[in-house]
């Protein structure tokens, strides 16, 4: 008989218990369905984690832009092992999910405690201290690790030392070791395809899988940034295809002959340039100036040619210009130069240029003598 202050459903309650907790365990070995995770999902969520740390790391070197760069050189690596900690603590290891899992609805849990036909139940075990502090410990520390190794062996070159020296050996040790973790990588990538439950090794060691946060809620998918990015793809494709069918300088031009008087197309720097100076070879000296300072030639025409503008001009800079544009103006009055010939500068010689004299003055005297022999004849007569 039970006493007043018990509730009556108390005894019964407590004698259920031991076949509730034998049914509890025996559930474990029942088939469930398995839960399905989008595979998308977890893979953009990888992506989103990435994108995010490189925006971080942007951040942060414009922020030691003011430094001098040996410093950001030989500190790198304890500053991304400084920000993937900052990271890694206010993301894994208090809310049990990365940024990119939580805004893919996506959280961590316990794998181990979800075996068998526990698979789908309705609460989620959370992470353990233990898995957390591992997955830190070999992301953040890992990552770190490996960093300062590959730049300590390219720094002090082991891989060309001798085959006996045992650095060497390390580095082919390391160099293995590498190889073999790509291809056991592979292979979980492979599983994960199939069955989608975890990323990497990582995971998969540590029984760390990632499900939804809420499996109630609808999963909103927005194309409108896709349909964005694909109008954009499709008219920088046709950009690219359709520029090198223009000729840009031939265009701009063309609208400077239209719109611009042809005594102000002529008036411009080229023009007042000496006559022995090729004008396009000064031009090329100051984009190449304006790019790469010091990296000037000589402009002094060499084996020139004269437009039939009249303009002197090196052979090699004006027929590179008509050749690649058939239209090519000159640049000191503004012209379209359609042909080019050959100029010989005719050094003047003071001696042909007096004998020329003395041919213009033997006629003149000639001349007189023809008049007095008439006069002289006149006279006898």
């Amino acid at each position: 008989m039970t006493s007043p202050q018990t509730p009556f459903w108390e005894p019964d309650w407590k004698s259920v218990q031991a076949p509730l907790s034998a049914l509890r365990r025996q559930l474990a070995s029942f088939p469930s369905p398995p839960l399905r995770i989008m595979k998308v999902s977890q893979l953009d969520a990888e992506l989103l984690d990435d994108e995010l740390l490189e925006t971080m790391k942007e951040q942060l070197w414009s922020a030691f832009a003011l430094f001098k760069p040996t410093f950001k050189d030989r500190f790198k690596p304890e500053l991304t092992l400084a920000l993937n900690l900052i990271m890694y603590k206010f993301s894994v290891y208090d809310m049990g999910a990365t940024y990119g899992s939580q805004l893919q609805n996506l959280v961590y849990r316990n794998e181990r405690r979800h075996s068998g036909g526990l698979q789908s139940t309705a609460k989620d075990a959370r992470l353990t201290n233990t898995q957390k502090i591992a997955y830190g410990v070999v992301t953040v520390g890992g990552q770190y690790i490996m960093e300062r190794v590959s730049g300590i062996v390219t720094e002090q070159g082991w891989g060309e030392l001798p085959e006996d020296n045992i650095k060497r050996k390390a580095w082919n040790l390391l160099q293995k070791g590498t190889s073999v973790f790509k291809v056991v990588s592979l292979i979980n990538f492979l599983a994960f395809l199939y069955a989608g439950k975890y990323r990497t090794v990582l995971e998969r060691i540590l029984s760390m899988r990632l499900v939804y946060a809420e499996r109630n809620s609808n999963r909103q998918a927005s194309f409108e940034f896709l349909n964005r990015q694909m109008v954009w793809h499709a008219f920088t494709e046709f950009l690219m295809f359709l520029m090198p069918l223009i000729n840009v300088s031939k265009l701009k031009r063309n609208v400077k002959r239209m719109l611009l008087p042809v005594a102000l197309m002529s008036g411009n720097e080229f023009s007042a340039l000496p006559a022995h100076i090729c004008a396009i070879c000064h031009e090329n000296n100051t984009a190449a100036s304006a790019t790469t300072p010091g990296n000037a030639t000589s402009t002094v025409i060499h084996n020139p040619y004269i437009t039939d503008c009249g303009h002197i001009y090196c052979y090699y800079c004006v027929k590179t210009k008509m050749m690649i544009d058939d239209e090519w103006c000159c640049l000191r009055c503004g012209k379209k130069v359609d042909a080019i010939a050959r100029h010989v500068e005719v050094a003047p010689d003071k001696a042909l240029d007096e004998k020329a004299q003395e041919d213009e003055e033997e006629p003149e005297d000639e001349e007189g003598e023809e008049q007095g022999s008439e006069e002289s004849k006149e006279k006898a007569a």
